[in-house]
């Protein structure tokens, strides 16, 4: 049982109180969310390549990845890929294991163009060029998981953060979104592409929404026609907006560089929907945190989780833990809360130095006693999180 819990109150404005408040999402497409997908294809199938192959998951951390954007030139009814996208794949993985050789560049390369071919509709997966540049981890790291000690140790010195719940914001950030890469809305409107990134600015009651969403130009026959379909989105999302606003007024901007009578320079045309495709780039950890938002209003941290081991990187696991535990919390007392967690290299996942819980609300004693029980008990369950990421049920962006 962890005795370095902290129950506290702390006073200060609640996030829905706030006169400012900004929420940002970058979507399916988005160069950073493509790095940290694809990071994390790559970590799913290695481990499981390592549990198949040798009966548990090897020493591995590749979540050194970037998106190199290509070059393209738009056309009304189609253009041309001149350079394409590159995948640089680097960090550490076991290449090796009782004398065995393991295919860690097939399973690379091979994770990357299933990742891309179930989510970008636009992208072929075989034009891409792929660089592998991933080498063996150190040999203290990787005797680590060789110890099958019953309780794992954190491979590293790092934190996470969690809140619950979502303000109201932070929910139609997540919702506009998915609404404009669900499979509906493309099917509606299929000349949009999967780059789409949500801006949310509440000031006190009123929302500007600003969204960046690729179109895909063999769809586009001319300015006038980007136009007139840019207003049909428009339409149909600003009322579903209205759908998801709680009452407040939502300002909403789509693609706002756009300008009339400036050919296809004043349009977001793009050949495969994405602003990878001509000179933006992505890389892991630039994107969303585990939540799946960027909340500078919030508690934050810059740990990248994507292509991080899912069995004892601690700042993989403390970040999707923090969040988990924060709803747990919320539903079991009713407090919106947040919490820190703290973790040594060598300590137990399960024995953190340090763990914080703040909340706005008064906590009597008994009450904390209460609280710390049940968070203990939820660390001694922290192991179950390495099969939660592999199932899927616990995302990563």
């Amino acid at each position: 049982m962890s005795g370095n819990i902290f129950i506290e109150r702390v006073k200060e404005t609640p996030i829905e109180k706030q006169r400012i408040e900004i929420v940002e999402r970058k979507g399916l497409g988005h160069p950073d969310y493509i790095a940290d997908s694809i990071a994390e294809e790559f970590s799913h199938s290695l481990s499981e390549y390592y549990i198949q192959h040798f009966g548990s998951i090897l020493h591995h951390n590749v979540d050194k990845l970037e998106v190199i954007g290509g070059e393209t030139v738009p056309e009304f009814g189609g253009g041309k890929i001149i350079k394409p996208i590159t995948i640089l794949f680097s960090g550490r993985a076991t290449s090796s294991y009782d004398e065995k050789t393991i295919p860690v560049q097939e399973i690379a390369i091979a994770s990357a163009k299933t990742w891309i071919k179930n989510n970008l509709r636009f992208l072929n997966p075989d034009s891409l060029r792929y660089l592998f540049e991933t080498n063996r981890g150190s040999e203290n790291l990787s005797d680590a998981f060789a110890r099958k000690e019953a309780r794992i140790s954190s491979n590293d010195t790092s934190f996470g953060v969690g809140y619950y719940p979502f303000s109201r914001t932070e929910n139609l950030v997540l919702e506009t979104e998915r609404l404009l890469n669900s499979k509906e809305f493309k099917k509606e409107f299929p000349y949009t592409g999967e780059d789409v990134k949500v801006m949310a600015v509440r000031k006190k009651d009123n929302i500007d929404l600003t969204v960046a969403m690729a179109f895909v130009d063999k769809n586009i026959d001319s300015a006038s026609d980007y136009f007139k379909k840019k207003g049909e989105i428009l339409q149909f999302t600003n009322k579903k907006l209205q759908e998801l606003s709680d009452g407040k007024k939502i300002k909403l901007n789509i693609n706002g560089m756009d300008r009339r009578n400036r050919g296809k320079s004043g349009a977001y045309l793009t050949v495969t929907g994405l602003s990878a495709e001509s000179g933006d780039d992505g890389a892991v950890g630039r994107g969303n945190r585990v939540n799946g938002l960027i909340t500078p209003n919030r508690v934050m941290t810059l740990e990248a989780a994507a292509g991080k081991n899912p069995v004892n990187h601690v700042g993989k696991i403390y970040s999707l833990f923090a969040f988990k535990l924060s709803k747990k919390v919320f539903e079991q007392f009713g407090m919106e809360n947040r919490i820190k967690i703290v973790g040594r290299i060598g300590n137990g996942l399960d024995n953190p130095i340090a763990l914080s819980l703040q909340t706005g609300e008064k906590v009597s004693t008994e009450h904390k006693k209460k609280m710390s029980a049940f968070i203990n008990d939820e660390l001694s369950k922290i192991q179950d999180i390495t099969e939660e990421i592999l199932d899927g049920s616990l995302k990563i962006c």
